[in-house]
C-alpha cells in the first residue's frame, strides 16, 4: 500500500505563516503584540531544545516572548511568586512553566496556581473540565496539534474505531476525549490501551486510526496493524545511535519502516506530532492575546 506522511513540518509552516499574517495585521491596526512567557528551571536537554524552539518561533510570528530561567534548587515558594507574578502581569497573555520540574516541586500545585485565562499549556483543571464537556478553552498544545493534522488531510474520523496508546494528562487522556466529541476531527469510537492492557494487541489490529503515546520506542510493529490503518506517532525518545553527530536519534513508539508499508497515513518522527504541538501553543497564545476563549 502507498503510504501517504502527515507532514507536520509543513502544515505548521503553513500555519505559521498564517498566524504571521494576523499578527501583523493586528499590530498594522495598533492592537496589542500577544506576549508568552515561558519559565525553565533546571538544565534538561530536553526541556531545553523545546523552549528554545517556542522562543524562535514566537519571533517568527512577531509575539513578544520573555524566558525566566531558573537554577533546579528554585524553591516551590519562590516559583510560586513568579507565577503569581505573571498571572498579575497585564502584558503577558500567556504563559508556561516548561515540565517536568525537580522532584521537591509538585508539578500539580503550580499547574492549579496559573491562572486558567493564561494557561496556554492547557494543563490546568478548569481547562481540561471545560474540554472534557466540549466548551471552549485552551486545549493541551499536542492533542490540538494532532487534531489540526487530521482535520488538514481531511482524514474522515466519523464512525472510525481510534485506540490511544497511553493515559497521560497530557497526551493520552485529552486525546480520547477529543476524539470522541460530537465534532470533527472526533465521532470516534474510542479504545484507550495502556502499561496494564492485556489484549493490547488485538485492540489495535482493530483500529482505523492509532495514536501511540507509550513512549516506548517502536512498541507498534506490523503484525498490530491492520491494512489502511492512520498512524499518529507522539512518541519521542533519544536511542542512543553512533551513527549521527548528537549521539542519539529521535525515536517513535512505531516502527516506522515495518508498519509504513501498511497505512493510508502516518507521521514520521522527527518531523510529526513535534513541529504540530509547537504551532499549537502559538495558536492558544494568539488565542489569548486576542482574548477570544475568556473574555
Amino acid at each position: 500500500m502507498d503510504y501517504k506522511l502527515l507532514d507536520g513540518k509543513a502544515v505548521a509552516a503553513q500555519m505559521k505563516k498564517e498566524m504571521a499574517d494576523e499578527v501583523a495585521q493586528i499590530k498594522a491596526a495598533g492592537g496589542k503584540t500577544p506576549h508568552l512567557a515561558a519559565i525553565l528551571v533546571g538544565h534538561d536537554g530536553g526541556s531545553e531544545t523545546y523552549v528554545a524552539s517556542k522562543v524562535r518561533t514566537c519571533e517568527e510570528i512577531g509575539f513578544k516572548s520573555s524566558l525566566i530561567r531558573y537554577e533546579d534548587d528554585v524553591t516551590e515558594e519562590e516559583l510560586l511568586r513568579k507565577v503569581d507574578e505573571l498571572n498579575n502581569d497585564a502584558d503577558v497573555d500567556g504563559f508556561i512553566v516548561q515540565l517536568p520540574l525537580p522532584r521537591h516541586i509538585s508539578e500539580q500545585k503550580v499547574i492549579e496556581a496559573i491562572d486558567y485565562r493564561k494557561d496556554v499549556d492547557g494543563f490546568h483543571p478548569i481547562n481540561v473540565g471545560r474540554m472534557s464537556i466540549g466548551l471552549p478553552c485552551f486545549v493541551s498544545a499536542t492533542p490540538a496539534g494532532i487534531l489540526e493534522l487530521l482535520k488538514r488531510y481531511e482524514i474522515e474520523t466519523r464512525g472510525k474505531h481510534c485506540v490511544v496508546l497511553g493515559r497521560s494528562n497530557i497526551v493520552g487522556k485529552p486525546m480520547a476525549t477529543l476524539m470522541m466529541q460530537k465534532s470533527y476531527p472526533g465521532d470516534c469510537t474510542v479504545t484507550v490501551c495502556h502499561s496494564r492492557s492485556t489484549n493490547l494487541k488485538e485492540m489495535c489490529q482493530k483500529a482505523d486510526i492509532i495514536i501511540a503515546a507509550l513512549g516506548v520506542p517502536e512498541f507498534v510493529t506490523a503484525d498490530m496493524v491492520k491494512e489502511g490503518a492512520v498512524i499518529v506517532d507522539v512518541g519521542t525518545t533519544r536511542v542512543p545511535n553512533a551513527n549521527t553527530k548528537s549521539g542519539f536519534k529521535l525515536t517513535g513508539d512505531v516502527k516506522f519502516d515495518e508498519v509504513a508499508p501498511k497505512c493510508a497515513f502516518i507521521t514520521p518522527v522527527p518531523g510529526g506530532v513535534g513541529p504540530m504541538t509547537i504551532i499549537s501553543l502559538m495558536r492558544n497564545t494568539l488565542l489569548a492575546g486576542k482574548k477570544e476563549i475568556y473574555k
